[in-house]
């Protein structure tokens, strides 16, 4: 057997047990997506047909879900945002859950609000799965400052936070003129700029606009 080919052959094997290994959906789908064509390959030159057959089926599998999850990213048909009370108990189910998670990325988030402080509060639904929680405090003079918009690990390669920042009534009901995210770092700028924000300084605004979506 040629070197290069035994290569690919472990290669292809390496990615498909990688891709198991991860908790980002569409991370998972690409890297699997690798290692089958390129098992798929190697087992035609082989010649050994069965292990063809498998492989070119889970690449068409992966590519299917690749392309039916990139058609949907940005569908709000297939996201249901849901807003619920602050102290809601599954809402604090979900934060207890990933706390050490939401603490990677809002270090100073705190999933009771203080005394007297107005927070609303918006679970990001796909079906069933609660796929993203958007937490904005009332800082008064119709200023909604963004607290929490967090993504489960599942869905960090999307960015189903846009479905509340698209979706202008519900931040003109709580008396909302802006919206500010107090500081964002390089890989957040790109997903504030598409759902509407601009650089103010240090922070992020988005003006509500009744009426207004996206």
């Amino acid at each position: 057997m040629f070197p290069w080919l035994e290569i690919g052959g472990w290669l292809g094997s390496a990615l498909i047990v990688l891709s198991l290994t991860q908790a980002r959906v569409l991370r998972f789908r690409w890297l699997n997506l690798t290692g089958s064509l390129v098992a798929t390959a190697y087992n035609a030159i082989l010649g050994i047909w069965p292990f063809v057959a498998m492989n070119a089926a889970i690449s068409l599998i992966n590519t299917y879900w690749l392309w039916r999850l990139n058609r949907e990213r940005h569908d709000a048909a297939v996201y249901e945002v849901v807003e619920v009370a602050p102290d809601d108990a599954y809402l604090l189910h979900v934060l207890r859950t990933h706390a050490a998670d939401i603490a990677t990325f809002a270090p100073r988030f705190a999933p009771v609000p203080e005394p007297g402080e107005e927070r609303s509060a918006f679970l990001v639904q796909r079906g069933d799965e609660t796929v993203g929680v958007v937490e904005v405090r009332d800082a008064g003079d119709g200023v909604g400052v963004v607290e929490l918009d967090w993504v489960t690990k599942r869905f960090r390669d999307f960015t189903p936070g846009e479905f509340v920042h698209r979706r202008s009534g519900i931040f003109a009901a709580k008396g909302f003129d802006r919206v500010v995210v107090p500081q964002a770092d390089g890989s957040d700028r790109a997903y504030l700029r598409g759902v509407g924000f601009r650089p103010e300084g240090s922070a992020w605004v988005r003006d509500v606009v009744v009426g207004a979506e996206g």
